[in-house]
């Protein structure tokens, strides 16, 4: 397989309050996201180099977007983060491959720029101890 670009993403997908999964790729400019494991630094005073164990796994990043109120769309998938518990499922699958996570939303914050640019922006966490996994 050849090295691909992010272009062509198949869905991004969050659940809204009442757990149906939106797709919001047409309102999200950019998304990043990390996987990694702690580590636990075991270096004895006998060593020469270090030594380490992985500990646990974890999963978090931000999306963010333009505002776009429609039905379905960001907005309204985001909008009851400052006022809900927010435990969602985050869907993303590009080329095939699809991650799946619980995640907890952190913050909605809005934007209005000088030049007028309204954007939103949402940090996620890994929330239920699943291991995140690619299928």
């Amino acid at each position: 397989m050849a090295i691909e670009s992010g272009l062509g993403w198949t869905t991004f997908n969050v659940d809204d309050s009442g757990g149906s999964a939106r797709d919001i790729r047409t309102s999200t400019f950019n998304l990043d996201w990390t996987m990694p494991r702690g580590v636990q630094d075991i270096t004895s005073l006998a060593e020469s180099a270090m030594a380490r164990l992985l500990l646990l796994a974890d999963f978090s990043g931000t999306a963010a977007g333009g505002f776009d109120d429609g039905a379905n769309l960001a907005h309204a998938v985001f909008k009851t983060v400052s006022s809900t518990s927010v435990e969602r499922t985050m869907g993303i699958t590009i080329s095939g491959q699809t991650l799946n996570n619980e995640v907890i939303l952190t913050d909605y914050a809005l934007t209005r720029a000088q030049s007028g640019e309204f954007t939103w922006s949402v940090p996620f966490q890994l929330a239920d101890g699943t291991v995140p996994t690619w299928s």
